[in-house]
């Protein structure tokens, strides 16, 4: 039993911070947005500007997921200086959020401005606008990030001690948002992505920047339970 421990502590890690969310905090605060209209399982959302914790890394969707939400956790549960104190003055743990959001990256110097709550996101070429964005399945490099609370301003919030981990303040944006249950597998998001850029086609709906995969409850969520959503920035 203790070896299983040992050999599986990043997973445990991750499932007991992700607990987190799928108790307490979660039920406490989601990024708020107004519903512009409602098709389906798709919503047109128009969310206010708000404040992420991101960081970017490399490797494919899982791998990637793992060490960006490490990082991220690293700093909101006390890897941190509280706003207007010295290093040696303290840290402050603050509430997690939901969802945790992730996005595809072109690699090095290609990056661009990123947009959304918190998850999982790949990054177009710097400016461009397309109904054809940056794939998710097959990318190597992402940016993951968690909404900030929305007591906190970026002059209030605890500075990073890792530098890795960046925060940064969303502008008001509007999205295209699919949602559905089950386990995240690339082929699978990346055909949810094509249902979503598809169906905002036949809308004649134009859409900037990358997709992003949002993620809501710890990894022993039930399938059926799961639930997780693509977004799209709307033009």
């Amino acid at each position: 039993m203790r070896t299983a421990v040992v050999k599986h502590t990043s997973k445990l890690t991750i499932s007991l911070a992700l607990g987190v969310i799928g108790t307490t905090t979660m039920a406490t605060e989601e990024p708020k947005f107004e519903l512009l209209s409602k098709h389906g399982h798709i919503e047109l959302r128009r969310y206010p500007p708000f404040i992420v914790a991101e960081t970017l890394v490399d490797g494919d969707m899982d791998a990637a997921s793992s060490k960006g939400f490490r990082a991220i956790a690293d700093y909101i549960f006390g890897n941190n200086v509280s706003s207007g104190s010295t290093p040696k003055q303290g840290s402050e743990k603050i509430s997690m959020t939901a969802p945790v959001t992730m996005e595809p990256v072109k690699p090095a110097s290609q990056g661009v401005a990123m947009t959304a709550p918190v998850a999982l996101q790949p990054l177009p070429n710097s400016g461009q606008v397309s109904q054809e964005p940056q794939a998710m399945q097959g990318a190597n490099r992402w940016r993951v990030h968690f909404v900030m609370p929305s007591a906190y301003t970026l002059s209030t919030l605890p500075k990073p001690n890792n530098p890795a981990v960046q925060l940064r303040e969303v502008p008001a944006k509007t999205w295209a948002v699919l949602s559905y249950t089950g386990f995240n597998t690339e082929t699978g998001i990346q055909q949810r992505t094509d249902e979503l850029v598809a169906w905002l086609a036949t809308q004649k709906v134009k859409t900037t920047g990358s997709p992003q995969l949002a993620r809501y409850n710890p990894p022993w969520t039930l399938p059926m339970f799961r639930r997780n959503e693509i977004m799209l920035e709307t033009e």
